[in-house]
């Protein structure tokens, strides 16, 4: 018999964390999240993504056994605001048992019909900056700390289910090797005289922050248009900077302002963490904060996390202005491969950002549908 159980104590919350240790263990290609961290951003009093977002954690239990987790999720912003009568569903992970996933699943579309909603989608997260998608192909590539990793059975009980895929997300990487430092850094050059722009470059955290605002208001600007877009606050900016920002080198954010010292271009890129969080294997202490900052300082990989240039410019080539700019930084650190985070496959747009660059396609993941 299949019980599934809402979590409401703290060890029940770290149990809800540590589940996929065991579902995963020995997987050479699953990456683990730091579990107080995890922990810490479930918590309502401390992360602000719950002023516009309620969320529910259940545990599945078969033969006293914890066989599967869900996060049922209602985005206030979206269902109000947004008029999108959406039940999200995330952190989903489940043993191979079809029977485990309907009763997980039974309860996420228990709380959208209560709540008057009309479809169910997932997994997600909270918004556009949490991890997304069940994974379709490339399970034999590492993951990395931005996005879910899953047994290939999660889409096929979904299918078995009725779900139907909903959006499809591809990932790519390609060498540094590939990134043409001639025709870039020419292109540049042309730009930043054509449209009197500016690069800026940081090696302290301390000077990043007074921008970082300003760089949430044009991620707003770019990726409002797209069909996942939920708006960001002001509190949930602040959270990000507290705990991202610092971690960052400084050196792979790169922002390009106009001759008014206006924001029109930025990218974020991160060392690979990947292998350092296996390492540390949920831990920080007395060995998982040694890993994190030693691939800080020498990963030869790197994460493009985020990029966004304003609608005024794009198709300018100003993207020619921040890949000049990263490529001195790669070449500084040793950087042999550049592996993009999830994008929509229909984001024609940023596709064409790396088109030069030969980017090879090696996962796929995708939300699905139910309706209520």
């Amino acid at each position: 018999m299949i019980q599934i159980k809402e979590i409401t104590t703290k060890k029940e919350m770290k149990q809800f964390v540590k589940f996929p240790f065991s579902l995963y263990k020995d997987n050479k290609y699953w990456v683990p999240p730091i579990i107080n961290d995890e922990i810490e951003s479930f918590d309502k009093d401390k992360n602000p993504v719950f002023e516009h977002a309620k969320a529910r954690f259940f545990l599945a239990y078969k033969n006293n056994e914890i066989v599967g987790r869900i996060v049922a999720i209602i985005n206030t912003y979206e269902t109000t605001h947004q008029n999108i009568k959406k039940m999200r569903f995330g952190w989903f992970d489940v043993i191979d048992d079809i029977e485990v996933t309907k009763a997980l699943l039974d309860k996420v579309a228990e709380i959208g019909k209560e709540n008057e909603l009309e479809y169910i989608e997932g997994p997600v997260g909270f918004n556009n900056l949490d991890k997304t998608g069940v994974l379709v192909e490339g399970f034999d590539h590492i993951g990395t700390m931005i996005t879910w990793y899953n047994h290939p059975y999660y889409a096929k009980h979904l299918e078995l289910l009725g779900f139907k895929k909903e959006k499809e997300y591809i990932e790519s990487n390609f060498s540094f090797s590939n990134v043409d430092i001639k025709k870039y850094g020419k292109a540049s050059n042309i730009i930043q005289k054509r449209y009197n722009l500016t690069p800026l470059n940081f090696t302290s955290t301390d000077k990043i922050m007074p921008y970082v605002d300003e760089m949430f208001e044009l991620f707003s600007k770019t990726y409002s248009k797209l069909s996942t877009y939920v708006p960001i606050s002001d509190a949930q900016i602040d959270y990000f900077k507290k705990k991202y920002i610092s971690f960052i080198n400084p050196e792979y954010i790169k922002f390009v302002v106009d001759e008014n010292h206006k924001l029109v271009a930025f990218a974020i890129v991160m060392p690979s963490f990947s292998k350092a969080l296996q390492k540390a294997n949920g831990k920080l202490f007395p060995f998982g904060l040694f890993h994190l900052l030693n691939a800080r300082k020498n990963s030869k990989d790197v994460t493009f996390y985020l990029i966004g240039v304003d609608p005024e410019y794009q198709n300018k080539g100003v993207t020619a202005v921040i890949f000049e700019q990263f490529h001195a930084a790669f070449l500084a650190k040793g950087i042999e491969n550049c592996i993009r985070t999830p994008e929509l496959e229909d984001n024609h747009a940023i596709h064409q950002i790396w088109k030069a660059f030969d980017p090879k396609i090696h996962k796929r993941r995708r939300t699905y549908k139910l309706d209520l």
